[in-house]
């Protein structure tokens, strides 16, 4: 049977042999899994595919981020497009208005109008063949397995706008990857985002819940949740920027 190797970072494999983790069948079923999901994305033919269908296709992701997929759809159609490309993906993202996606951007400093507007200022997505069903481009499939890549990462059984965005950004020759990079989007500080934004979402719940119970309202009298989610991601990045910003200083005084 061939080996693939599995490197981790040290602390992590310390508790894997302390745990006795089997670490095979782990990496077998996450494995497994994963090309389930990313042979579901590349054999896709979107031209036909209402809701219901695309959720039977690909039923990791979330209703949310289906309905991106056939936002972007509509994107490269009204385009004349064959292929649903990063850019159509991101724009859609856009679109659809009240993803964790966006939230997270905006906790990164990016607004949904620059964003848009930088679209619009970039090259157009490849046409693709003629006469031919639509499917996603070869970056647009990139970007997904990406997002399918994050969402594993993070132990995650499902692909929410939160990981798309990730594989916007990580998908390297794609247009949606380089005009977020180009806003000063980057893999790392967003991934750490939506972590950060994860746990807010947790913190909230956990908030509601408790308040509930108590038999008083879930939500403060004109408190916005969206505000206080991206408050909650802020005050988790915080202590990063503040080391990152001291190792420029010390950097730049060296």
């Amino acid at each position: 049977m061939p080996k693939i190797n599995v490197y981790l970072p040290d602390d992590l494999a310390d508790a894997v042999r302390d745990t006795g983790v089997p670490v095979s069948a782990v990496c077998q079923r996450a494995l497994e899994q994963a090309v389930r999901r990313i042979t579901a994305i590349r054999d896709t033919a979107l031209a036909d595919l209402d809701a219901e269908q695309l959720a039977a296709r690909l039923p990791q992701l979330t209703a949310r981020t289906r309905d991106v997929l056939l936002l972007a759809r509509a994107q490269a159609q009204s385009a004349d497009v064959s292929q649903v490309g990063t850019g159509h993906l991101l724009a859609a993202m856009l679109d659809e208005g009240d993803n964790l996606g966006l939230r997270v951007l905006r906790a990164v400093e990016v607004q949904p109008a620059q964003v848009t507007a930088a679209l619009a200022a970039a090259a157009p997505e490849p046409a693709g063949p003629a006469d031919v069903a639509m499917r996603f481009s070869g970056t647009g499939a990139n970007a997904l397995e990406l997002a399918v890549t994050e969402a594993t990462s993070f132990g995650h059984n499902y692909v929410g706008c939160e990981h798309l965005l990730l594989g916007l950004i990580a998908e390297p020759d794609g247009v949606a990857g380089q005009v977020l990079r180009g806003l000063g989007v980057e893999l790392k500080s967003t991934r750490r985002a939506v972590a950060a934004a994860l746990a807010g979402y947790v913190h909230l719940r956990a908030q509601s819940a408790t308040s509930t119970g108590a038999g008083a309202a879930a939500t403060p009298a004109g408190a916005d949740p969206v505000t206080a989610v991206t408050a909650l991601i802020r005050r988790e990045l915080a202590p990063i920027t503040q080391r990152l910003t001291q190792l420029e200083e010390r950097i730049a005084a060296g």
